[in-house]
C-alpha cells in the first residue's frame, strides 16, 4: 500500500517521457517532410534524378528507406495545396487544377511538352476562351439528340407537323433519328485520314460550317428526302467536331488544368441534350414547331465558327507540321495571355518542339516513320498499344450496347407511350431527364 503512490508517480512519468518521445519523433517527421522548403530543393532533385526509372528518390543520409517512403506524402501535400490554390478560380474551382497528374506517367510532363504544373495561369479569361469555343462542337451534337426527342414528336403529329408527309413509317423515322449518326460516322473516318492535315482549328471551322448548313436544310426542309440530307450533314459537323475539340482542347490548354477542361467538354455534351429537351418543351405544341427546335442550333453554329476564327491554330500542331517558331510563338502568346513573360513562352515552344523531336526519333527508328494515315493506323496494333486500344474501345463498347442513347433519342415518345400522353407532359419529363443526366455526368 505504501509503494502504491510511488508506481502510480513512475508510470505516469513513463507515460509523459514516452508521450514527449513520440512528440519529438513526429516533430522531427515534420522537419523532414518540410525539408525540400528549407533550402534543400536542389538535394532532393538531385536524388530523384539519381534514382533512374524507378522514380523514388533515396538520401544517403542514413535514413535512406524512410526518407524515400515519405516522397510521395510530400507529393500529396503539394498536390493538396495546388487543388486549394484552384478553388477560388476558374469555373468558382469546382474541380482540382492537379487533374492532369491522374493522365501523365510522371506527374510533371505531358506529351504536349508543357512546363512544370508550378506556372502560375496568369489568363484564366484566355484558357476559358481557348476552351468554350471548341466546346461548343460538343455541345451541339448534344443538342440533336435533345432536339431531336422532341422534333420528332412534332413533325409526326397531324396538328403540328406543318406537312403532308407527317404521317411516317417507323423506318422513316428511324432515318430521321441515325442520319446524323451515319454523317458523323462517315466524318470521323474521313478526319482520320485529313484531320492532321486541315489542322484542329480548321477542322472545328469545317464543323461549324456544316453545322450551320445541316441546320438550315433540317429547318426549311420542303420534303423528307431533303430532311434526311439535312440531317446527315449535320452529323457530318459531329464527326470532325468531335475529332477536332478535344484535340485543339488537350493542345491548347495549360497543362496543370487540361485534364479538368477535357472532362469539362464531356459535360458541355450533356448540357447540350438538356438545351435540346427544353427548345422541344418550348415548341412541340406550336404550328411546324419542329422547325423552330432545329433552327435553334444556328446561333451556336455561328458563335462556334466566330470564336474559332479569333483563336490561333494550335501551337503544338503548328510544331508537328514544322511551322516557323516565331509563328508557334504568336500562337501561344495569344492563348496565353500579354501577361504572360516571353521567356515562359519560348520555354514552352522549346519543351513543345523536344516533345516533338523526341517522338519522331523514336518513329524513324522503330521503322514507324511512313507517309500516308495507313501508317499512324499501324501504330495501334503494335504490341505496346494493344491494351490502351482494347481499354478504349470496351469502354465505347459497353456504353453504347446498353441501348441508353437510343433513349436519349426518342426519349419524348417513350415518355408518351409511358403514360404522358400530352407532348408537353412527355417534354416536360425530357427535361428532368436531362438535368439529372447532366448532374450526374458534373
Amino acid at each position: 500500500a505504501e509503494r502504491l503512490p510511488l508506481r502510480t508517480t513512475t508510470t505516469t512519468t513513463t507515460t509523459a517521457t514516452n508521450t514527449a518521445t513520440a512528440a519529438r519523433r513526429a516533430a522531427l517527421r515534420r522537419m523532414e517532410v518540410a525539408e525540400p522548403l528549407l533550402g534543400q530543393r536542389s538535394a532532393s532533385r538531385n536524388a530523384m534524378a539519381g534514382a533512374g526509372a524507378s522514380g523514388v528518390a533515396r538520401h544517403r543520409n542514413g535514413s535512406g528507406e524512410e526518407r524515400s517512403a515519405l516522397l510521395p506524402r510530400e507529393r500529396r501535400a503539394g498536390s493538396g495545396a495546388r487543388r486549394r490554390g484552384f478553388l477560388p478560380s476558374f469555373l468558382a474551382r469546382a474541380a482540382s487544377g492537379d487533374e492532369e497528374s491522374l493522365l501523365s506517367s510522371d506527374g510533371g510532363e505531358t506529351s504536349g511538352g508543357d512546363l512544370s504544373s508550378s506556372s502560375e495561369i496568369k489568363s484564366w479569361g484566355r484558357v476559358a476562351l481557348a476552351f468554350v469555343f471548341p466546346a461548343l462542337g460538343g455541345l451541339l451534337f448534344g443538342y440533336d439528340i435533345g432536339a431531336t426527342s422532341g422534333a420528332l414528336v412534332s413533325l409526326t403529329t397531324e396538328a403540328t407537323g406543318g406537312v403532308s408527309w407527317y404521317d411516317l413509317s417507323s423506318l422513316q423515322s428511324g432515318l430521321v433519328v441515325s442520319a446524323s449518326l451515319a454523317g458523323a460516322l462517315c466524318s470521323s473516318v474521313a478526319a482520320f485520314f485529313v484531320g492532321d492535315a486541315l489542322g484542329r482549328r480548321r477542322e472545328i471551322l469545317l464543323a461549324a460550317v456544316l453545322y450551320a448548313a445541316g441546320t438550315l436544310l433540317e429547318s426549311t426542309a420542303p420534303s423528307f428526302a431533303l430532311l434526311v440530307a439535312g440531317r446527315l450533314v449535320y452529323g457530318l459537323g459531329i464527326g470532325f467536331a468531335m475529332h477536332g475539340a478535344p484535340a485543339y482542347i488537350a493542345e491548347t490548354a495549360p497543362q496543370s488544368v487540361r485534364g479538368l477542361l477535357i472532362s469539362l467538354k464531356e459535360v458541355l455534351i450533356v448540357a447540350g441534350i438538356l438545351l435540346g429537351y427544353l427548345a422541344s418543351y418550348l415548341f412541340v405544341s406550336a404550328f411546324a414547331g419542329w422547325r423552330s427546335i432545329y433552327l435553334a442550333a444556328a446561333p451556336i453554329a455561328a458563335i462556334l465558327f466566330a470564336g474559332m476564327f479569333w483563336l490561333p491554330p494550335s501551337p503544338r500542331w503548328l510544331v508537328l507540321r514544322s511551322q516557323p517558331r516565331q509563328r508557334v510563338v504568336d500562337s501561344l502568346r495569344k492563348l496565353r495571355g500579354s501577361q504572360v513573360d516571353l521567356a515562359e513562352i519560348e520555354g514552352e515552344v522549346e519543351a513543345m518542339q523536344a516533345s516533338a523531336s523526341e517522338a519522331k526519333s523514336s518513329a524513324s527508328a522503330e521503322g514507324q516513320e511512313k507517309e500516308g494515315a495507313l501508317a499512324g493506323f499501324g501504330a495501334l496494333l503494335r504490341r505496346e498499344n494493344l491494351k490502351p486500344l482494347l481499354i478504349g474501345m470496351s469502354l465505347m463498347i459497353f456504353q453504347q450496347i446498353t441501348g441508353q442513347p437510343s433513349v436519349l433519342y426518342y426519349a419524348t415518345r417513350i415518355f408518351q407511350d409511358a403514360g404522358f400522353a400530352a407532348a408537353e407532359s412527355a417534354t416536360a419529363v425530357s427535361v428532368i431527364l436531362g438535368f439529372f443526366k447532366l448532374l450526374m455526368t458534373a
